[in-house]
């Protein structure tokens, strides 16, 4: 791995977005995969990044589509939704050499498991995956504001990101990352349990996007007390309890720890899946919601609170 890190983001959506806006508003090598009138206008006008933490920029940056990027990249960013990681098997198997990593950020669970399977199978079934697979999750509330722009919302840019089980990365490449990181304005932690971390993370967006969604309301209704809260609240603590069925290290104060989270939030945010549903877009719905309750019951959990939520989105 050279000095100078060579970055792809494959999804420039509000995280895939602001990743490669900060990397490159601090001199990075970054490029990013994006389609249609978002690529396009990215491709004549710059990126917008429009940040709480940074301010506005209008970022010249190099985009392209998955087929027309041809290069090798050093560190790989997995941006996309749980749904379409099956589509971007096939970069991430070209743009890997054998010294790559792969940082999945998306709101699931067991990412960089999945992204290890689909690599392994169809087409790419007898391509060994050259890259090294890690796991990740971010903390950000972001979005497409318009194509071509992205809108970062409040003081929150957390990237947290290490190796799976059984998975052996030396420390200096991982170290390399977290100071380009660092070095753009996000706060990037090596995990020395991504299980653990990955599995808080889908806990708390599950329950922060399911309750925006189940009421349609921005994080403002959240923290405040009432029902909505309340709701919050039961869907923290039955996730979990699913974590810890799974034998996850859960802390104690897992539901305080979200609540504080919620109250730090710009209240006038809103999570992407509520975004995706009244747009009538395809969404996290099943990863989030569905795939909760079906572990959870398997687990022995009572999901009172998740079937509540069920009831409104049943497909």
């Amino acid at each position: 791995m050279t000095n100078k890190l060579k970055y792809l983001v494959a999804g420039t959506g509000g995280v895939g977005g602001s990743i490669a806006g900060f990397l490159a508003l601090a001199g990075k090598d970054v490029t990013c995969v994006a389609r249609g009138a978002h690529l396009q206008s990215i491709r004549e006008h710059g990126l917008l990044l429009k940040s709480d933490l940074k301010g506005t920029h209008s970022l010249t940056i190099s985009a392209c589509t998955s087929e027309e990027f041809t290069e090798k990249a050093d560190v790989i960013f997995v941006c996309v939704k749980g749904y379409s990681i099956k589509s971007i098997a096939g970069l991430l198997q070209q743009a890997s050499h054998r010294e790559t990593l792969i940082i999945p950020v998306l709101n699931v669970f067991g990412t960089g498991d999945r992204i290890m399977e689909v690599m392994k199978s169809g087409a790419l079934a007898n391509r060994q995956p050259r890259a090294t697979i890690l796991d990740g999750c971010v903390y950000i509330v972001s979005y497409v504001s318009a194509p071509g722009e992205i809108t970062q919302m409040g003081k929150i840019f957390r990237l947290i990101y290490g190796a799976r089980k059984g998975t052996s990365v030396p420390l200096e490449k991982i170290r390399a990352v977290q100071a380009d990181l660092t070095e753009s304005g996000i706060k990037a932690v090596i995990s020395d349990d991504i299980r653990r971390d990955t599995f808080i993370k889908w806990s708390f967006i599950s329950a922060m996007a399911l309750t925006g969604a189940y009421f349609d309301i921005p994080m403002r209704e959240i923290q405040k007390a009432g029902e909505k809260r309340e709701v919050f609240i039961g869907l923290s603590t039955e996730s979990a309890e699913v974590g810890r069925k799974l034998n996850i290290s859960i802390p104690d104060g897992i539901v305080d720890h979200n609540l504080k989270i919620i109250d730090n939030l710009d209240p006038d945010s809103t999570a992407s899946l509520q975004k995706d549903i009244a747009k009538g877009h395809e969404s996290e719905i099943d990863d989030l919601l569905f795939n909760m309750i079906r572990i959870g019951e398997k687990a022995g959990v009572e999901m009172v609170t998740y079937r509540r939520v069920a009831e409104k989105f049943f497909r």
